[in-house]
This record gives C-alpha cells, sequence and structure tokens, in this order.
C-alpha cells in the first residue's frame, strides 16, 4: 500500500516536473519541520518539532524553503501562496462530489504558476494537527488542533499514510471544522503550491498568533505577496455600530481595523482588508459586512466558477 500511494503521487507530476515530487513527499511527510524551519529563517522562535528526523532531512528542508524564498517576492514566480476565501467557498472545495478540473484566471489567483483546481476523488479528506500551532510557543488552540485539511487524491491518501498527524475524514467532517474555526476568529485559506502539480491541495484555518503565513504578511505589510484577497472588503453599517471596539481590538488577522474614538465607529483600512470575513461572524451588533469588491480580485466559489 505504501507503495503504491507514494506511486499515485509520483505519477501526478508529467516528466518535465518529476523532480518536484521530492519537493511534495517531503512537505507533507515533514509538515512540522518545515514550518519551524519557515519560521526560524523569518527570525521567528518557537518550539522544536516532537519528532526528530534525520540532519540530513533538516539540510533538504532547510534547501526546499530556501528555494521558496528566493522567488517569493514577485507574483510572476511567486510558488507557493494562499486565496482567502468565505465560509461558504471553503465548504465548497470540500463538498464536491465528482472530478473537477478548473483552471483559475490572474483575476481569482493573481499568480502565474501554480492556479488551477484539480480535484481528483474530492471525497477522499485527510485532516491533521495545524503544523504552524505545532512548533508555536503558545498555540492559541487545544490538542490535537486538527484544523489543517488536504483535499483530493493523490495528496489526502499520502498525507494520511505518511505523516502521523494526519487521518482521513468525511467531508461533513471537514464542513464542521471550517465552520467552527470561523467562529474561532480563524481564517480560510486555499492553498496552491507548485511542488504539488501547480494546484490547489490544501484548506488551512489560519490564525494571526501562531500561522506563518498571515505573521508573514502582517510582519512585511503584503509586500510579500503569499496571500490574495478573497473578493470581498469588509464594510461598516454606521446605524448599527455602536463602537464597542471588539473588531479592533486585535480581532482583525490582517489588522485591517481600528475604532474611531471620535466618531465612535470601526474604521476599516480599505489597503489591509483582504476579506476574510472574520469580523461579519463577531461583531455582536451586525454592523460589519462583507461586499464584493472588484478591486479585490474575483472570488474561488466553485459553482460560480464552473
Amino acid at each position: 500500500m505504501h507503495h503504491e500511494i507514494s506511486k499515485g503521487l509520483f505519477d501526478m507530476f508529467p516528466m518535465e516536473d518529476k523532480t518536484d515530487f521530492y519537493s511534495a513527499y517531503l512537505y507533507m511527510k515533514y509538515a512540522d519541520h518545515f514550518l519551524h524551519q519557515g519560521a526560524l529563517s523569518m527570525g521567528m522562535a518557537g518550539r522544536e518539532p516532537k519528532r526528530k528526523i534525520d540532519e540530513a532531512l533538516v539540510e533538504m528542508i532547510k534547501f526546499h524553503i530556501q528555494e521558496i524564498s528566493e522567488v517569493g517576492m514577485s507574483r510572476e514566480t511567486n510558488v507557493y501562496h494562499g486565496k482567502l476565501v468565505r465560509t461558504k467557498d471553503a465548504s465548497q472545495l470540500v463538498s464536491q462530489k465528482g472530478d473537477l478540473t478548473l483552471p483559475l484566471s490572474e483575476s481569482v489567483v493573481p499568480f502565474k504558476l501554480a492556479r488551477d483546481v484539480i480535484l481528483k476523488n474530492p471525497e477522499s479528506i485527510a485532516v491533521g494537527t495545524c503544523p504552524c500551532r505545532m512548533v508555536s510557543g503558545n498555540p492559541c488552540l487545544p490538542e490535537p488542533m486538527e484544523v489543517c485539511m488536504f483535499v483530493g487524491e493523490p495528496f489526502a491518501s499520502f498525507i494520511a499514510e505518511q505523516n502521523p498527524y494526519y487521518r482521513k475524514t468525511t467531508q461533513e467532517e471537514a464542513v464542521h471544522i471550517i465552520e467552527t474555526t470561523h467562529k474561532q476568529g480563524c481564517v480560510h485559506s486555499a492553498f496552491f503550491k507548485k511542488d504539488m502539480g501547480n494546484r490547489f491541495y490544501a484548506i488551512c484555518n489560519c490564525c494571526k498568533c501562531c500561522c506563518l503565513g498571515v505573521k508573514i504578511w502582517n510582519m512585511t505589510g503584503g509586500s510579500y505577496p503569499y496571500f490574495t484577497a478573497s473578493g470581498y472588503v469588509s464594510t461598516v453599517d454606521a446605524s448599527k455600530c455602536d463602537g464597542c471596539g471588539i473588531c479592533a481590538d486585535d480581532l482583525c488577522p490582517f489588522n485591517a481595523i481600528s475604532l474611531d474614538e471620535e466618531a465612535n465607529i470601526a474604521v476599516i483600512d480599505f489597503e489591509k482588508c483582504l476579506g476574510c470575513g472574520v469580523c461579519d461572524s463577531i461583531c455582536p451588533t451586525g454592523a460589519l459586512q462583507l461586499r464584493r469588491e472588484p478591486a479585490k480580485g474575483e472570488p474561488l466559489d466553485i459553482q460560480a466558477l464552473k
């Protein structure tokens, strides 16, 4: 079985990209070490992974991270990125009932590489412990922190078999995880990676305190093009906002909300807002809502795109 699953991953890559198999193998099997080394490369401290691996594997992971960082500063060359999606759109991605091939335009995912949605056996899903939170010094979720999902084949079967922190799950549980983490203030990110066949492969439910991608985005002010907006932006209904400040009190994952104390109203920073939808679900008065914004690109809405 192990041989068949690894061969399935290897066979996914066309002949000219067969070397990407090794990066995909390393990334999925040792995701905790991958994120730990990624954090160290950005000068962020954290916990050592519980698993001990050979130093040669660590050096290979460091080399892979260096390759990603060298091409990551431009949307023309970036090979590892996430598209923010609303709860509804994230749920669609884990609820497909048949194979799907959907090339996405740059208006949806504005990167030259890795932007196809190719789902083979989409009902096959693996869920596992978030590697960012695993290596965080103070993780925001209790164990087992199972909030990261690999969708479709060959990814789900490979990581469930090769990584002890992942297991197979159902589409129903996947939707439940997305809905639950949304209520907890997490951002849904659909990830694309060249080393995963230039396609969508996973949904992560990210926070600003532990998740490396969000921390890098905030640390660089978005100059490192790691994320792309959902296609929406948050708006404030002044007639409903009572200036409670809950949304401005470190709630927004991208620091896009402040409180105008003189006017006693929440204020949205249009440039910083990526339309994740965290604020509209937590606002007690319903004053914050997402609206469609063409300047933020097209949503990754499977039904609409099909």
